[in-house]
């Protein structure tokens, strides 16, 4: 692995203002479906894992915006 790509992934990004945004977009997207899940789908092991799921796809949704 290159230095550079381990430089890239530890340490810490600044967002800029057009970035906050998109990534404020995201959070609310992703909320909305993740408040979905939660009513429509019953509690559970497989529900908790959907849910966990979806904070990892924001995460990286995130993280794609602030790392490029």
């Amino acid at each position: 692995m290159e230095k550079s790509d381990l430089d890239t992934r530890f340490k810490y990004h600044n967002a800029d203002p057009t970035q906050t945004q998109k990534m404020e977009n995201i959070r609310k997207n992703f909320r909305a479906l993740a408040d979905l899940l939660d009513e429509m789908c019953p509690d559970g092991r497989e529900k908790s894992l959907a849910i966990t799921q979806l904070e990892q796809a924001q995460f990286w949704a995130n993280a794609s915006i602030v790392r490029k």
